[in-house]
């Protein structure tokens, strides 16, 4: 695999200043309630009613990176996901990202096994959301 340093993984001219990742699910308050609630992510933003559409905007830390979830008023199925999709979140240090975990067994959320042995190779855990997408909770960067 070839990585990239952060200063040459941008061509030049790219000016992108926010990323947003957006999904929708039919369960939009149990999602919020898991990213927000339980994660931890700031709720930055909600709407309502739009073209049909109710959402959620949640941040990332830097609020330059969101999640988006989205409903729509004549529903809002998604695929079901692959245990290897994945958000991952990388914490600074264990006892940050053990404070999350407890945070998920305290809400009833246990780790499931991660398809791809890396994860659990470097300390990483992983959950499910409600709608069966997986989220990687791993210590430290790892490049």
């Amino acid at each position: 695999m070839v990585m990239t340093t952060k200063t040459d993984a941008w061509p030049d001219g790219l000016a992108v200043t926010q990323v947003r990742v957006a999904r929708p699910t039919d369960k939009l308050d149990e999602v919020v309630a898991f990213y927000r609630d339980t994660l931890g992510l700031p709720e930055l933003y909600r709407f309502s009613g739009h073209a049909g559409y109710d959402g959620v905007m949640l941040g990332l830390p830097g609020t330059d990176h969101h999640l988006e979830f989205t409903s729509h008023e004549d529903g809002s199925p998604c695929p079901a996901p692959t245990d290897d999709n994945l958000l991952v979140l990388y914490f600074a240090g264990e006892a940050r990202m053990y404070d999350t975990v407890e945070r998920l067994a305290a809400a009833g959320h246990e780790p499931v096994p991660a398809e791809n042995p890396y994860w659990a190779a470097n300390g990483a855990l992983t959950f499910a959301d409600p709608d069966g997408w997986r989220v990687v909770l791993v210590p430290k960067p790892v490049f």
